[in-house]
């Protein structure tokens, strides 16, 4: 089975998609006329001041949290190690070159969100990348939209919103209280593990139960108090790691942009060729990020906004939030420490290894903040992703109930199951999906992209920016 999804991985994740993804982001910076660069101020200005009088269902902030809460999680640990430790540390300004055009694609993304998304009479709203495509690009293309849906469904459901989030984070668990697997337990059907990997499927499962059945606002809200807390903590431990070993900074930085061209001379023959590199950069990149699967405009539709240039600038910072400053960090500080040449760690252990051997603290300590720092990711980007899947089967359904109660227990029960299943067959299900994810949500980008460029333009003509 795992060869059979590697193989299928490779042909989703191949250069055509690769090329598609990175067009689009140019063609979006060159048509927004680098926006990304000139408006960055701009957009994080307005990332924590909410407009008055919009219409939606939560506040532009909440919007962006509950998008960030969907993006910020194993992948900025976990996937970031990996693509380091596939693609060689040239894999990590991959990420970046991806992340900086992102950010155009992200920010167009949260445009064409709030300008085709639907207000229903009771107020609540639904909007993403199957309306824009539908109202957008016309009827016609009706198909197109009902595709993405179908891949969103099923990337909630099997891949980058449950079992990757729940499985790093039990592996990260029983790094600090059982590495060894001392104390093991054999599940019918699932094999033998350790009772900390069971116990933390169990206590994940029921508080994500208890959130995702309160809906979008109850997911906003508690977004709104772990995100900002989870960024800061993992920001200022990276941070202590990179000034207690800055003297190591210079050579790795050396090292990342050899390897981002010339992979072999720096990875000992690890990352095969330049291609593995930038594959393994743009894939975890996006993974992480989200820019260009299209999940974050459906979150983007629910802000309470009047000007979808504004919600676009907003949705824009958590690209650079999430790539270039955390990401970006990640990678710092494993190549740094030089985690990533330890061939039999993989995954969340590569990160794991660079804190223990990069903070001044006991290694016992290191593991605990990561753990701590994983379990928070992880856990609003699940919250997240359920309310992602959900407006996709909504979209399919026509907002039928009971079809979304059933899809939130099979959710559920995804995360239940989550901690057991292999980690190379975890990932490369998620790298799937997002692949299929991004190829409908791409093609609508390329379509509409002069209407983005029209709305940019005349929106920062009429002055819209300079009012209070």
């Amino acid at each position: 089975m795992t060869a059979i999804l590697t193989k299928i991985d490779d042909f989703v994740w191949g250069v055509p998609l690769m090329v598609l993804i990175l067009a689009g982001g140019l063609l979006l910076t060159i048509r927004l006329r680098c926006l990304q660069t000139h408006k960055l101020g701009l957009a994080l200005k307005w990332m924590v001041k909410n407009e008055e009088g919009g219409i939606g269902e939560v506040s532009s902030f909440a919007a962006l949290c509950t998008a960030l809460s969907a993006t910020i999680g194993t992948g900025n640990i976990v996937g970031v190690a990996t693509a380091i430790s596939l693609g060689g540390p040239g894999a990590l300004f991959w990420m970046l070159v991806a992340a900086f055009l992102g950010m155009a694609t992200k920010f167009t993304e949260g445009l064409l969100a709030v300008k085709y998304r639907t207000v229903k009479k009771d107020g609540k709203v639904l909007g993403g990348p199957f309306y824009y495509i539908e109202k957008g690009m016309g009827s016609s293309w009706k198909w197109l939209a009902k595709l993405f849906a179908i891949f969103g469904i099923l990337a909630g459901l099997l891949g980058i919103g449950t079992i990757t989030q729940v499985n790093g984070v039990a592996n990260a668990v029983q790094s600090v209280f059982d590495p060894d697997a001392v104390k093991t337990v054999t599940l019918p059907l699932l094999g033998t593990h350790s009772w900390s990997v069971v116990i933390t499927a169990i206590v994940v499962t029921a508080v994500v139960a208890l959130v995702i059945i309160g809906g979008l606002k109850r997911i906003a809200r508690v977004s709104e108090i772990i995100v900002p807390f989870m960024a800061i903590l993992y920001i200022v431990s990276v941070l202590i790691l990179i000034f207690s070993n800055i003297t190591a900074l210079p050579g790795a930085i050396v090292t990342i942009v050899k390897g981002a061209f010339n992979p072999r001379s720096v990875a000992g023959g690890v990352a095969g060729s330049m291609l593995i590199a930038m594959r393994s950069g743009v894939a975890r990149g996006i993974f992480s990020n989200e820019a260009g699967l299209g999940s974050a405009p459906i979150a983007a539709a629910a802000a309470q906004t009047k000007e979808p240039v504004r919600q676009g600038l907003v949705s824009m910072t958590g690209t650079f939030i999430d790539t270039i400053v955390i990401c970006t960090m990640t990678g710092l500080s494993i190549v740094m420490t030089g985690a990533y040449q330890i061939k039999e760690l993989k995954g969340g252990q590569i990160t794991n290894y660079a804190f223990q051997n990069g903070l001044p603290f006991s290694n016992k300590v290191c593991s605990l903040i990561l753990m701590l720092c994983l379990m928070f990711f992880a856990f609003t980007t699940i919250l997240g992703w359920d309310y992602y899947s959900e407006r996709c089967l909504e979209y399919l359904t026509g907002g039928k109930k009971s079809p979304l109660q059933v899809y939130r227990w099979l959710y559920i029960l995804a995360v239940l199951i989550g901690p057991f299943m292999t980690v190379a067959a975890v990932w490369t299900i998620a790298d799937i999906f997002n692949g299929l994810m991004a190829i409908p949500n791409m093609i609508a980008l390329f379509a509409l992209s002069g209407v983005a460029a029209k709305e940019t333009k005349a929106f920062f003509d009429a002055g819209k920016h300079l009012e209070k």
